[in-house]
């Protein structure tokens, strides 16, 4: 049987990025509508951020399912489901009147969007050879983070014209559209098209091997060092780029919305290029510990720079910004990481944990940021919404700093692959 055509490989993967694509899009919206936010639903930054959690609440549930049903049922089904999700949610927020039905909405995001990644991944292992899977996972992530790319300064502009409500909409009906398109179009396996598979075959699990399985993953000691590590390297980033990143740029530095829009945008392209980057690194060294501590300690550095120096000089500031970026798309090497820790037949469970860890970290320090802010804010406000000082920025950016060091740590401990899976033949 002759392998997958190349074509064919990258429309399946192309119908998948593009709905990870649309979901990250959704997810760092509350970043650039914040002030929208805040005044239209009469936020405090402590709501503002459980707001924004929300999504990530329900993303971070969905991965140990997500990981389990890929193994069951494979990737297709998956995003047919996730985009007709997301889609409702993205229609129910541009309809929400009350932080209440917005809350909802967002969790409906995050729910959607939560099987994304996963099925992205498990779609790029079934069609390209193994050789180039820490490619394929750092351009998904790049095509991915675009979509954050595209929530900053161009979700700005439109929203100006047409209204926040309209362009959120819009989006929605975009992601029912990509639903239609996988159930469509996309194939779990080249096996499915009469080709022959990069992968082993594999029999769909009973429901008491998946019991089995969940518990088996964490009886290896890479599961929890590796569920934990991207809660800083990655968790501090997205908290940053998704929600605090554009108020600390705005009210610490005092730069206009549209121009703090574009620093992130730069952060966001920064973090596509570094998970290209350590893809590539990682698949031609064959190891994953060296470029995850790299990428780690690049992050550390530059948050660094925002804890003790925040009024540096601004070529300093964005340097410091951008080399955390690129560091933080280190991220992208703990998916192959945390597959090769486990038996194969682990694989996709593992990967739903290790994506699990890396929301965990955010959903927690987007609410806890907000709280920190909150209990240094001096009681201003500005058209309704709180401004905040340098010492409350301060002491929100040291939170995340401590957290990189923790994760850091986590991947210093882990066990080396080789880029190997556990059970492989030497």
């Amino acid at each position: 049987m002759p392998l997958p055509p190349l074509r064919l490989a990258l429309s399946f993967w192309g119908i998948a990025a593009a709905a990870y694509l649309v979901g990250f899009f959704l997810r760092v919206t509350p970043g650039v509508l914040n002030a929208e936010l805040m005044r239209d639903f009469h936020l405090s930054a402590a709501q503002l951020g459980n707001l924004a959690s929300f999504y990530f609440y329900f993303y971070a549930a969905s991965q140990i399912p997500t990981g389990i049903a890929n193994d069951r049922f494979g990737p297709k089904m998956l995003i047919v489901f996730g985009q007709a999700v997301t889609g409702g949610g993205a229609l129910l927020f541009a309809l929400a009147g009350s932080f209440e039905s917005a809350a909802v909405a967002r969790a409906l995001i995050g729910l959607g969007h939560g099987v994304a990644w996963v099925s992205l991944l498990e779609l790029s292992a079934a069609w390209f050879a193994p050789r180039v899977f820490g490619t394929m996972s750092g351009l998904s992530l790049a095509l991915g983070t675009l979509g954050a790319v595209l929530a900053q300064a161009p979700l700005l502009l439109l929203a100006h014209a047409f209204g926040w409500r309209w362009v959120l909409a819009a989006v929605g009906v975009l992601c029912l559209v990509l639903s239609l398109l996988a159930w469509s179009f996309i194939r779990n396996r080249p096996e499915d098209l009469g080709l022959q598979g990069y992968l082993p075959p594999r029999r769909a699990p009973s429901l008491r091997e998946v019991g089995q399985g969940l518990v088996a993953v964490w009886t290896y000691r890479n599961t929890a060092l590796l569920f934990l590590a991207p809660g800083g390297v990655c968790g501090a980033f997205l908290t940053f780029t998704t929600l605090w990143g554009m108020p600390f740029l705005v009210q610490q530095r005092h730069m206009p919305a549209a121009q703090a829009s574009w620093v992130v945008a730069l952060m966001l392209v920064a973090f596509s290029a570094g998970g290209v980057l350590w893809g590539r690194v990682t698949d031609a060294l064959r190891r994953r510990k060296l470029p995850y501590a790299v990428g780690g300690g690049m992050m550390l550095a530059g948050f660094a720079v925002l804890v003790f120096w925040p009024q540096a000089p601004w070529v300093l500031l964005l340097a410091a910004l951008l080399l955390a970026s690129v560091g933080s798309g280190s991220m992208v090497v703990g998916f192959a990481w945390a597959k090769e820790s486990v038996p194969q037949r682990l694989a996709g469970t593992a990967a739903g944990v290790h994506n699990t860890g890396v929301m965990t970290g955010t959903l927690v320090q987007l609410p806890l940021l907000g709280w920190v802010l909150d209990a240094f804010w001096t009681g201003r406000l500005v058209a309704g919404v709180r401004q905040y000082d340098g010492a409350a920025f301060q002491a929100a950016n040291g939170v995340l700093l401590a957290w990189i060091a923790v994760s850091l740590l986590c991947v210093v401990l882990a066990r080396e692959t080789h880029a190997r899976p556990l059970d492989a033949a030497p």
